[in-house]
């Protein structure tokens, strides 16, 4: 299928690893020129000039979100470089470390960094002709899962900014969604480590997912393409589950 996106400009934030890696790679093999951002400055350089590689333009910075002023740094040199901007999609997060430091790293990671980027970014979505901004959340999120966290509150919050966002930026032609993805696993990733550390525990996560196994960075991805995409053009206010049935809530 033509998801119609060649040429298009997309920024994903926490671009070099794991579920925004996965994001970057289909966006560009769709034809995407991608910029991409991540605090390991190595690590975003040798992404770009991989992306670069397929053809497209690229292009990245090393940015914490977290830091307001170099994150709005980052998508105005974006911009510039690839000469516009069509989709944005909000991927980092704070991690899940415990106690208040924890609550201010992941309100600051994941709800202001979403902020952030959204507010930097819209003056140039408002500028095309399929604009969508996508933003990473978690089915925990949804149902209470292991113990009340910064995590699953923070990505709560996402949802919901993302939800009234799209009624917001609606008439300026801006779609926006967010992306619940359940258990995921990735090669040295947290579930890769819950598997060889805590394996009762990934043991009895997988036995609790109906299809059977975890899901995959680029199954998370592929929906996020075809949310970016024109053939996506009437989706918006949505939150899309991606957990192989793993929450148990019916799904109105």
């Amino acid at each position: 299928m033509d998801l119609q996106l060649k040429g298009a400009n997309a920024l994903v934030t926490g671009g070099t690893k794991g579920i925004g890696r996965a994001i970057a790679e289909r966006l560009t093999d769709e034809g995407c020129n991608v910029s991409i951002c991540a605090r390991n400055e190595d690590e975003v350089n040798a992404a770009v000039e991989a992306f670069k590689a397929k053809g497209v333009n690229a292009c990245g910075l090393s940015v914490d979100v977290g830091d307001g002023d170099a994150l709005k740094g980052w998508v105005e040199a974006s911009a510039e470089v690839l000469g516009g901007i069509d989709c944005v999609v909000s991927n980092v997060s704070g991690g899940n470390a415990p106690g208040e430091a924890g609550w201010r790293a992941n309100f600051e990671h994941d709800v202001l960094g979403s902020v952030r980027l959204v507010e930097a970014a819209l003056p140039h979505l408002e500028q095309s002709d399929n604009a969508s901004i996508i933003m990473i959340s978690s089915t925990a999120a949804l149902e209470k899962f292991i113990g009340a966290s910064a995590y699953n509150a923070m990505k709560g919050a996402v949802v919901q900014y993302s939800g009234a966002l799209a009624q917001d930026v609606g008439a300026k032609g801006i779609r926006v969604n967010s992306i619940c993805p359940g258990p995921i696993f990735i090669e040295g990733g947290s579930w890769d480590m819950i598997k060889q550390n805590m394996t009762p525990f990934y043991d009895a996560t997988v036995a609790d997912i109906p299809v059977g196994r975890m899901g995959s960075a680029e199954e998370v991805a592929a929906q996020i393409a075809l949310l970016a995409s024109p053939l996506g053009a009437f989706t918006t206010g949505c939150n899309v589950v991606i957990d192989g049935g793993f929450t148990k809530r019916i799904q109105f």
